[in-house]
This record gives C-alpha cells, structure tokens and sequence, in this order.
C-alpha cells in the first residue's frame, strides 16, 4: 500500500493531467480538436478508462498514443523513444506553421516522468498484459514496446509463420544446376545475381528478392517459376502457381512484364509458367466490407506456389491474413524494393525483413551451397560483404544490384543512388551533373507558371537521340479529338480507349502532401484550370470528357480496386447516342466501361501522392516537394518518387532546403518484427 501512495505522489508532483483523468481528457480533447489526435484515438482513451476507472490515467494517456501512432503506420510505441521525443508522437503542425506557441504539447506534459513510473502504472491495470491472457494493451516482456492487442497478434503470428517457413528444402542440386545453366549465361568475372537469387530461393518455403528499379527481378522470378515447374516436371508433377500484387494497376505492371519474359525463356522451359496476376485482395478472396478472407487457415489457398510482387505495400495485417491462407507446404516469394516507401496501412513488413540486406551476410553453409548449384565463384563477394550471419532469415534473401534500366549514363538512376546514400551534397551533385534525363525547377511561389508548362508540355529536358521529349498533359488530351473513332464497334473504341489510357500513363505529377496549394486537393483544381484555359477541357470541375480519376476504395461489384485509374470517354453505342464512361484497365488486359454515376470512391488525378504512385511508372515522373518542413518529406518518398520514372524525371522545389531535408530524414516506423523474427529463428 505505501507503494502505491509513493506512485500516486510522485504522479502528483509531475503535470496534473498525469494523475487526474479529468485533467487528462480535457488536455486529450484539446489535441482533438487541434487535429494532433484523432477522435478515434480520444474515444479509445475513453473507453478504457470506463473498463478501469481505478487506472493510472498514464495508462489511458499510452492508449490514446499506441493508437495514434498506428494510424501513423506504427506497429507499436517504443515508451523510451517516446519520452526521449515526446512531440514525435503526435500530428503536430509543422514548425512555425500556426506560430511558433504550440501550447499542451506532450513534451510539456511527459517532463520528468521517468520510464520506470510508466512501466510500473502499466503493470498494475487489467487493460495491460504480456499478450496471454488477452488485454487491449501488451507490453512486450523485456522490452518497452507497447501495443494494441491485434497488431501484436498479427506481429507474433507473422513472425512464427515466417519462421516455420524458413527450414531448408530438400533439392538436387545437380539437376538444379543443370537447370540453372540452361536458363542463364555466364559473363566471365561477373557475378549473376539473378541466378544467386533463383539458386538460393529455390530451397525454401519462403524467400525474398529485393533490388531496386530495373535490376530485373520480375526477369528473375519468371525464370524462377520455369526452373521450378521444370523440376517438377522432372517429378511428374506440375505446379499450382499463383502470382499477385497489392493494388491492380500494379497488377497490371506485372501482368506485362511476365509476358515480355516468358518469351525469352528456352521454348521448352516456358511450359507451365502463368501470366495471369491478380490483386491479393482477389487472391485471398476479399468479403465486401468486412476485414475478412474466403481463404484463410481453415480454407487455404489452392497453391504450390505464391508469388506476391511490390512487396514493399503490404501491410501488416494483410501480411498477416496472407501467410495465414498458405498452405503448409507451399512456397512463399516476396518480390519489391525495400529502399521504397513503406505500406500505406500500419507495418514495414518489407523493411523488417529486409534490414542488412545490402550486406549479403549468408553464412558460409550458404557461400559453399550457391556456388555448387550455380558455378559461379563468389570469393570476392564473400571478401567484400558482411560479417557471416548464420541467422536462417538471412539465407532466404536475395538482393539483385546491377540496374539494367538505369546504366552508367542515367541521371535517375544516379540520382536514385545518391538519395539513398543520405548525403545531400551527393544528391546536389547530380542534379548539377547536366543529365539529359534530369531536369529540375525552382518555383517562385505557388503561382509560377513555370509549373504550369511543366503540366502542359514536360520539362526543360532535352530531346532524346531517338528525338522523344518529355511530356505533360496536352499530348493525351489532344488526342480526344484527333484519334476519335469514326466507328461505333466495341474494338474500334477499345483502341481509341487504350491509346489515351497508354499517353496519360506517360506522364505523371506526383506531390507529398494532400491539403493545401502544394498537394493534391489544391493542385489537381489548379492543373484542371490550366487545362481548361488552355482549351484542352471544357470545364474544371463535375465529369468531363478526359477527367482522370483514381479509384480510393475497392469496389467489389465493379470489379475495380483502390489505386486503379480510368479516364472519362465520350463513348458512342451502337444506336447512335453518345455519353460520358469512365475506361479503365484491368489486370488481366482487357478494359472496363463504367458510368460515372457508379462510380463513388474516387478522385480527380493529374496529381497524386507518392503513396498511391507505387507499384507503377511512368515515361515522364514530375515531383513536387511543398515549401515547409512537413514529417511526411523522407529519403524513401523522395526515392519512391524518383523511380516511378523510367525515361525522364524532374524535380519542382520552391525551397532547396526541403531536399536537404528529406535526405536526411528516414522513415523509422515502431515495429518489433524483425527482433522477433531473429529471436523465434
């Protein structure tokens, strides 16, 4: 009892919200209304302390915070991280934005409270367990890591799925070799790793191959399928391949990809690999408005093997609904680039896993086994690389480093480098460098027309040796009119459909944010009035023919996905009559007419967010970074954004320093995946 007086004293010599839930709810309601916090987050708050009310009100004030950090992404909130940078855990206004008086901030209401205090409040309420039993929140024992129940069931069974899933598979490594040679040639002194990669992956239920742009892993994973089919054909067996990917327009990408590949395979080798891709939301077999799958643990998928491209977007949860439909004996491959953004949703699944992966630290059990399957000698790397980790994660990823897209000669992929590089003066030096496919813009204030040719016609690039430009908006648009079908047929119209589906693809401003002049709400008004006075539209605002939309919500009766992206046609019926349709393109190639009447989850897309831009590209990439310091501006936006382009990229900066900036600054989300896994394995 003279404990809990002590705790309850010191509480009251520290802020008073900390020792009076009144106090606490009304400061907490206070944040709401500033948009630091979320209502859901307050009534979170709230309704803990009507399970508890004998509670510390800590304990509610680390609830409304675990909740608010996981609708930043955060798996979970670090207590020491979160006492060592109070403000960091809420949305504050950027600096200087509302005035430099930001009163109630969580660094003046968490002075002097001390980690062992918090710890203590924690372990002495219900609402708090080490996950067994059940409680709304878990601390994680031995740690200071602090979650919402769901998210740490979804991290602890991620992390036991994954780690049963790493023991060895039994293979002949002598037909493996034998298959290997005849889907790859050799170059004399220098390392394969697309073969590495299919050598190491073909020995376990679940692998990785990361790389960045143009480094071939789509190449890499169709020769990985025809090597596995291949040896099970040897078997007398014939694989059940799935292939997906997180949103349809990367679907699509995919779909593409996996059709150009298969014809450069061995003509007897192409037997059995598949070409259709779908959403993983169709995979798993989405129920309409709920958080639930057809297939599931007690209704796994009809696989022998899954390959889930852009792996970078899955979050959390739905890693975790994946790996729960797998069945036990099926194989697992994850293709992405781990240096992009993180999942829009809670968790860096992608990025956990792949921590240290520049470093190829494989243990030698490792070296000896990929040099007997593939030939190739790997004593210089092995000189060269990390210290040897004998953990059984790290045998089971494959990082590809050669860019066949961006060679020695491309600004991009220079560009691309230095910014993952964290030096801003790299960064600096190649955007100085005078490569043809850089260009970049100083806006004089949100109003420079400078941005407003950029939208029009593309950057200050110059032409190519093959004579193409850069390109903005007026080229797809023009073709409304030019290349209208004379035609009423349903081919003629698909042609016509697609041909200005495939010009607006070639062009894209991507932008940080999503409020105000610099993000998407204030530019996609600002770039339909420049099209409109340009004599492109006919008006700004409602439908119109040649309005891009993107699609913000799965709709499962229109077979359409968030992220998907039609343009509004004037089709002509087989009648005579004419009206306004929205096309778009489906992962499997074909095109979907809709009524812009059914459409209800949309927005207008000349510009979109960094975010919604992954898993597609773009002849012509234009990035626009806002003005003032913001926390969503980081290496991995700025280096997602570069790499949607794959033939010209331009950077629109109305204040250099926010590059410096966004250099320097890391996406760092709350997670304890990786430790966990290290741990199980």
């Amino acid at each position: 009892m003279s404990e809990q007086v002590d705790l309850f004293a010191t509480e009251a010599s520290l802020h008073p919200a900390l020792a009076d839930w009144a106090v606490l709810e009304s400061l907490l309601q206070r944040w709401q209304e500033r948009g630091w916090i979320r209502s859901l987050d307050l009534a979170l708050g709230r309704f803990l302390n009507d399970l508890d009310p004998n509670a510390s009100p800590l304990v509610m004030l680390a609830a409304v915070l675990v909740s608010h950090q996981l609708g930043r992404g955060h798996i979970c909130v670090d207590l020491d991280s979160l006492l060592s940078a109070p403000d960091s855990a809420l949305s504050l206004p950027p600096d200087g934005e509302f005035g430099e008086a930001l009163p109630d901030r969580p660094v003046e209401l968490l002075q002097g409270l001390g980690r062992g205090q918090w710890l203590q409040v924690l372990a002495e309420t219900v609402l708090v367990s080490a996950g067994d039993p059940p409680a709304p929140l878990v601390l994680e024992p031995g740690t200071t890591r602090l979650y919402l129940y769901r998210q740490w069931r979804y991290e602890v069974e991620v992390a036991e799925r994954i780690a049963e899933r790493l023991q060895p598979v039994e293979v002949d490594d002598v037909r493996l070799r034998q298959r290997l040679s005849e889907l790859f040639h050799l170059q004399e002194g220098h390392l394969d790793w697309q073969q590495l990669a299919c050598a190491l992956v073909a020995g376990s239920r679940f692998g990785i191959i990361t790389g960045g742009p143009g480094t071939g892993k789509t190449t890499t994973v169709v020769r990985l399928l025809a090597l596995q089919q291949s040896l099970a054909r040897d078997e007398g067996r014939t694989l059940r391949i799935r292939l997906a990917a997180p949103t349809g327009k990367a679907a699509a990408r995919l779909t593409e990809s996996i059709s150009g590949a298969i014809g450069r395979l061995p003509a007897e080798m192409q037997q059995g690999v598949p070409q259709e891709v779908t959403t993983l939301h169709r995979l798993l077999g989405a129920r309409p408005n709920t958080r639930r799958f057809i297939h599931n643990v007690d209704n796994p998928l009809h696989a022998d093997l899954v390959v889930v491209d852009e792996a970078s977007m899955i979050d959390l949860e739905m890693m975790h609904q994946l790996l729960a439909a797998m069945p036990a004996r099926a194989r697992l491959i994850l293709l992405g680039d781990k240096d992009q953004l993180a999942s829009v949703e809670a968790g860096s699944v992608l990025g956990d896993l792949c921590e240290g992966a520049e470093r190829g630290g494989y243990s030698r059990e490792t070296w000896l086994q990929l040099q007997r399957r593939t030939g190739q000698d790997l004593a210089q790397w092995q000189s060269e690389s990390g210290s040897p980790s004998e953990q059984p994660l790290a045998q089971a990823i494959a990082m590809l480093r050669h860019s066949h897209r961006f060679g020695t000669d491309s600004g991009i992929g220079a560009l691309a480098r230095a910014v993952n590089s964290g030096q801003p003066q790299a960064v600096n030096t190649v955007l100085a460098a005078g490569y043809v496919d850089l260009g970049w813009i100083h806006l004089k204030g949100d109003a420079d027309r400078a941005l407003d040719r950029l939208i029009l016609d593309g950057g200050p690039q110059p032409a190519t040796d093959e004579g193409m430009q850069p390109r903005g908006y007026r080229e797809y648009l023009e073709q409304l009119s030019t290349h209208r079908p004379e035609s009423y047929d349903e081919q003629t119209q698909d042609v016509w459909a697609r041909r200005v589906l495939d010009t607006f693809g070639e062009f894209q401003l991507l932008c940080a944010l999503r409020r105000g002049p610099w993000g998407v709400e204030g530019l996609n008004a600002r770039i339909a009035a420049v099209l409109q006075r340009a004599g492109l539209i006919l008006r700004s605002e409602g439908w119109y023919e040649g309005r891009p939309v993107l699609v913000t919500r799965n709709d499962y009766s229109l077979g359409l996905m968030n992220g998907d992206i039609g343009i509004t046609l004037m089709r002509q019926e087989t009648d005579g009559s004419t009206g306004l349709r929205v096309v778009f393109p489906l992962a499997d190639g074909n095109l979907k007419w809709v009524l812009p009447s059914r459409l209800q989850a949309i927005e207008t897309v000349y510009a979109m967010t960094v975010h919604k831009s992954q898993g597609s590209e773009f002849a012509h990439t234009a990035l626009l970074l806002p003005p003032a310091v913001n926390p969503v501006l980081t290496r991995e936006l700025v280096y997602t954004g570069i790499t949607r382009a794959s033939r010209w990229f331009t950077l629109l900066l109305s204040h250099p320093g926010r590059l410096d900036d966004a250099v320097r600054a890391r996406v760092r989300r709350a997670s304890g995946l990786g430790k966990r896994l290290i741990r199980l394995s």
